[in-house]
């Protein structure tokens, strides 16, 4: 009989998830388990796959399934049923969640091999108690997709050069973690010893910003922390050489693009280099901008927003205001290295005097 499932409207938005080395070898296991299985779906869902080395593989010769058939319930019947025919299963691994997490490197090349071999393993899935399966299909695997989707799984994420899928199999509300749910980016405020602004003109940018001298701005690398990034884009932009010194506010606007939340980090960077050379790609013009002249253009005092910003960070010139400096810490939760950002006003070394 064949594996029935019932999709649902997916529940994704993660950050981008780790699954950078979600699969503990490269032996290729090809199951053979009895097809006359009928298992039925729920809502889909998926627990999160892991890259624990000491993960154990979903479908190892210990796991293998007797050689009788399963009935409609899954109870067991006569193994000289006539309706019994070998199958395969997709070569997978466990997740630390109880979860299944699909090699993508071993998917069959045909369609309705991926069909057949699919049904088959998402039966034996159920039949072993899992609760979710992540179905990682590569870009030369994409017509693999509609199969996928006829058999109930639902789109979670996508890259360059493929598509996560899921599938809950469990009963339960769905737990699926959500794919990333925000933008970063950052604003780099740089002044140097002449009370002098770096600042710079877009080449794309809306009607209402046109001729707008503004901070240099951009958005954060995958895996790029926010004090690096600020840096970075500043460099890109206007060829000049920085050094991170505080966070001092951040906004967080909904809906930007793509229908994604946004967080917007304002730094203030302490200038290395003087001259500028222009990123012609971005950037139609960059300039060193006195401080007063910056702050009374038009468009800045007609913004509440922007007019608030450079309020923080002049206040923040006149230690009149404490921004939040970055301080490296691990957590022994996850054993790695973090970025914490805080401010500590009775730090000798700290030019801040607020209280």
């Amino acid at each position: 009989m064949e594996l029935k499932l019932f999709g649902s409207k997916s529940l994704s938005s993660g950050s981008e998830m780790m699954l950078s080395s979600p699969f503990l070898n490269s032996r290729q296991i090809m199951k053979v388990i009895p097809h006359s299985c009928s298992c039925r779906g729920i809502v889909p869902r998926a627990s999160y796959p892991s890259t624990s080395p000491t993960g154990t593989s979903a479908v190892s010769q210990q796991d293998r399934l007797d050689s009788n058939s399963y009935g409609i319930n899954g109870t067991k019947g006569s193994g000289s049923s006539p309706f019994l025919k070998s199958v395969r299963v997709l070569d997978a691994f466990d997740d630390e969640y109880d979860g299944v997490v699909v090699n993508p490197t071993t998917l069959p090349s045909n369609p309705t091999v991926f069909a057949a071999a699919l049904r088959s393993s998402m039966c034996h899935w159920r039949i072993k108690g899992k609760k979710g399966v992540w179905l990682k299909l590569p870009l030369e695997r994409s017509d693999l997709v509609p199969v996928a989707v006829q058999e109930g799984f639902q789109y979670h994420h996508a890259e360059r050069s493929y598509v996560m899928m899921t599938y809950w199999i469990a009963d339960g509300p769905c737990l699926l973690p959500s794919n990333a749910s925000h933008h970063v980016g950052v604003g780099s405020f740089v002044i140097n010893d002449k009370d002098e602004v770096l600042v710079v003109q877009e080449k794309h940018s809306t009607p209402s910003l046109f001729g707008l001298w503004k901070i240099p701005t951009g958005f954060i690398h995958e895996s790029e922390e926010i004090y690096t990034g600020a840096v970075r884009e500043v460099k890109e932009e206007t060829g000049v050489d920085t050094e991170f010194v505080e966070v001092v506010a951040f906004r967080h606007a909904q809906n930007v693009s793509f229908e994604k939340s946004d967080l917007f980090f304002v730094c203030i960077l302490r200038p290395l280099s003087t001259e500028i050379m222009v990123d012609d790609l971005e950037i139609q013009a960059a300039k060193w901008m006195p401080l007063d002249e910056f702050v009374n253009q038009p468009l800045i005092q007609g913004d509440s927003m922007f007019k608030k910003i450079i309020e923080i960070c002049i206040a923040r010139l006149g230690k009149r205001y404490c921004g939040l400096s970055v301080h490296q810490l691990v957590s022994k939760f996850d054993g790695k290295t973090s970025s914490l950002y805080f401010n500590i006003v009775e730090d000798k070394d700290s030019d801040c005097q607020a209280n």
